[in-house]
């Protein structure tokens, strides 16, 4: 049997009387896209940041590439191979824009793969010109919009060059068109290439993201969650005809949840 890319066993996460996630257990291939999806608190966030070390879990196990990072520091988990985006963005505020995507190309992990100091301002370029955002360089972070910090937040994770991408409401505060641009970029980026200096294999992704039309657009499987359990795993066009789906996100007499 194939060694699962990602493997997430039995993962509970307790907030004192509170269980966040509630004994999850997913894998997922190197080539996968998934879309995690789901009501408010449902446990989203917190599975992610459990996969990206920022919480530790009550009790379970998470595998990366064979590797127990159970409890791992977030640090270690980036230089691993995995890199995420957050619903709530802190930049650098006073420095520019560029310089905010700098700072991760600085990691043991850019720098293995020769990144030296004198290329890492023309890398972090091509990282905010892949997110849109590339004609702000200059400009503080400060002074960008809540979608335009979601871009910056991209750019910063892409920039790890990343096998395994987490992005928490990647649409958030996005127009439509922009929405739209995203979404190409997102997929674009999935399928690996040679933007500019940045040169990537194609991460495997989960995303959250409340705007389900267009998540289900690039994924190839969706997990719902619901009270910190996993109610539905499946292809997106099942998962979101699924009665129990529909009854979480609009109770009884919903018709669609897309």
């Amino acid at each position: 049997m194939a060694q699962s890319f990602l493997e997430v066993k039995n993962l509970r996460k307790e907030f004192g009387g509170l269980t966040a996630t509630n004994d999850v257990t997913f894998s997922m291939g190197r080539r996968e896209i998934i879309g995690l999806i789901g009501p408010n608190g449902a446990g989203k966030t917190t599975l992610l940041r459990l996969i990206s070390g920022i919480l530790k879990p009550t009790s379970g196990s998470i595998k990366f590439k064979g590797k127990n990072i159970t409890g791992a520091k977030t640090w270690n988990i980036v230089n691993m191979g995995i890199a995420s985006t957050f619903q709530n963005m802190r930049p650098f505020r006073r420095l520019p824009i560029v310089a905010n995507v700098m700072v991760p190309c600085l990691s043991p992990r850019a720098m293995k793969r020769g990144e030296w100091v004198k290329k890492v301002e023309a890398k972090a370029m091509d990282a905010l010109e892949f997110a849109g955002i590339s004609d702000m360089a200059l400009e503080k972070a400060s002074t960008l919009s809540q979608g335009d910090l979601k871009r910056l937040e991209v750019a910063r994770a892409v920039a790890t060059d990343p096998e395994l991408l987490i992005l928490d409401e990647p649409f958030g505060g996005l127009s439509p068109a922009e929405t739209e641009l995203m979404a190409k970029s997102v997929a674009r980026l999935h399928k690996g290439g040679r933007f500019g200096r940045l040169h990537s294999e194609g991460p495997a992704m989960i995303i959250i993201e409340h705007k389900l039309q267009q998540l289900m657009k690039i994924v190839d499987r969706i997990i719902v969650l619901n009270f910190g359990t996993i109610l539905a795993d499946g292809p997106p066009d099942v998962v979101v005809k699924d009665p129990k789906v529909i009854e979480a996100y609009l109770g009884d007499g919903g018709t669609t949840c897309s």
